[in-house]
This record gives structure tokens, C-alpha cells and sequence, in this order.
């Protein structure tokens, strides 16, 4: 069974999501005034970053493909 993403979708996608994180958990911020959603900012901002380094780890190993390759 094939896997239906290759590895640029993969690395398209976690960039969308990060940034879709990021942006939700600074929107949620005390900051911009009184929200009443329950979520955990703390943990859906320390998941947003882990998603952004997993993009700049595709991204690394984009980059040693393209150095390495002749």
C-alpha cells in the first residue's frame, strides 16, 4: 500500500498547520482581550512550535537531498 503523500505535501502540510497554530494560539492570547475558550494556550502553543521545527526538519533534509545529489 502506497502512502498518498509524498514528502513535499508532507512538508506543505505541517507549514499550514503551524501556521494555522500559531496564529490560534496568539489569537487567544490575554492580550486581545477576554476569551472564554477553555483551551490550554500553553500546550497548544509548545504544539504549534513542535509542528514548525518538524517543517524545518523537512525542510533540512530537502536541502541535504538537493547538496547531496549530483
Amino acid at each position: 500500500m502506497n502512502f498518498p503523500l509524498d514528502f513535499w505535501n508532507l512538508s506543505l502540510w505541517l507549514a499550514v498547520t503551524a501556521i494555522i497554530l500559531l496564529i490560534t494560539s496568539e489569537m487567544l492570547s490575554p492580550y486581545y482581550g477576554k476569551v472564554k475558550i477553555r483551551i490550554n494556550r500553553k500546550r497548544l502553543k509548545n504544539i504549534s512550535f513542535t509542528v514548525a521545527i518538524l517543517f524545518l526538519a523537512t525542510v533540512a533534509v530537502r536541502i541535504v537531498n538537493i547538496i547531496l545529489t549530483p
